[in-house]
């Protein structure tokens, strides 16, 4: 923190697509200047162009910077790191976009984790471009995982609506039944749980599952996953303590509501997911990262090409992804002082109470 404030690192993202114009459409507010201070990696050519480009957007007061210590609070901070003949090309997935992001993406997590920064908030990226360019992630949510060391982290998407992770992420659709395991459903169940509670101060968190067959598998008649790997699953859940039920037929889940009743949901595989929560909040919508041991979000959409220099794009999902990083990271010390605080305290013998089993739909 600087000042008492906080630090909010944000990449660009892929300079060709709707990165800088949702991140300054975000930030030219200056009222928003007030809470925190914002640290742009990317660069001030690539910010001044896309500037230009949105006419209702006036004169932005913003220094150029080579380091996240010059930052300075009410000023949109651009961290200068890439080379001085870097240009754009709205729309087209080049190779200099693509290390451009990879550039921008190292160098903020360079920066949080020697506490230069507080929070992450990543800018969308052409995965298949970084890819070609020797990546070597399948996105955001893998990358960091290795540079922080986490044993394994949830995606999850959030929204003032709902809350939802995937126990497979960015794998081929022919992949997903073979992936899906009791060990791996756990510790998601277990990431989810740990992150409502430390990251959104829900003491005893409500997780709906949902099945992977149509109609929860009907008995085994349209698939034995729920009855081999789901349920058994769910009851060691329930063991450890962990409020989890299902499962539950996506369908039926999301057409009746149903995912109010829980304070978050485990769906199966990526699109399982994230195609009914971003119908229902894709203009707020957030991805978190769970299980790191920093914050990080991004906004709920991908580069847009289509959109790019046309001041089209929609701020609202990066504005989410900045605010809610604020939060978590708020939140989360909230809770470590409260851990702190139990652990001096004069040890108590816990009342003797079993778990109970969850309800099977």
């Amino acid at each position: 923190m600087t000042n008492g404030k906080i630090v909010v690192g944000i990449t660009q993202g892929d300079s060709n697509g709707i990165g800088y114009e949702v991140i300054i459409k975000a930030l030219s507010d200056p009222r928003i200047l007030e809470g925190f201070i914002p640290v742009v990696y990317g660069s001030p050519k690539l910010f001044g162009f896309y500037s230009k480009s949105i006419p209702e957007i006036e004169q932005m007061d913003t220094l150029t910077i080579k380091s996240a210590e010059e930052a300075q609070a009410k000023k949109v901070n651009i961290l200068d790191c890439l080379p001085e003949n870097v240009f754009a090309e709205p729309g087209d997935p080049t190779e200099a976009a693509a290390n451009a992001a990879v550039t921008s993406l190292e160098r903020a997590v360079k920066d949080i984790k020697s506490g230069k920064v507080d929070v992450l908030v990543t800018g969308p990226i052409n995965k298949k471009s970084m890819s070609l360019q020797g990546f070597g992630f399948p996105g955001h949510t893998e990358y960091l995982q290795r540079q922080f060391g986490a044993e394994d982290v949830a995606m999850l998407m959030i929204s003032s609506r709902l809350k939802l992770g995937v126990v497979t992420g960015h794998i081929p659709l022919k992949e997903v039944t073979a992936a899906i395991t009791e060990e791996k459903i756990l510790s998601k169940l277990r990431l989810i749980k740990a992150s409502l509670q430390q990251d959104f101060q829900i003491d005893n968190p409500r997780i709906g599952v949902l099945s992977l067959n149509p109609h929860s598998g009907d008995g085994g008649l349209l698939g034995s996953e729920e009855q081999n790997i789901i349920i058994p699953a769910i009851h060691r859940a329930a063991e450890e303590g962990i409020l989890a039920f299902g499962p539950y037929s996506p369908d039926g889940y999301f057409g009746l509501s149903s995912y109010e009743k829980f304070d978050a949901t485990l769906a199966m595989y990526h699109d399982q997911g994230l195609a009914p929560f971003k119908a229902l909040s894709f203009e707020d919508g957030v991805n978190y990262t769970a299980g790191l041991s920093i914050v990080r979000t991004s906004p709920d959409h991908g580069t847009a090409y289509d959109m790019a220099g046309r001041d089209e794009a929609d701020p609202r999902s990066m504005r989410a992804a900045i605010f809610q990083a604020i939060d978590i990271f708020k939140n989360r010390h909230s809770w470590k002082k409260l851990q702190d605080g139990k652990m001096i305290e004069p040890e108590r013998e816990a009342p003797k109470e079993k778990p109970g089993r969850p309800q099977i739909a």
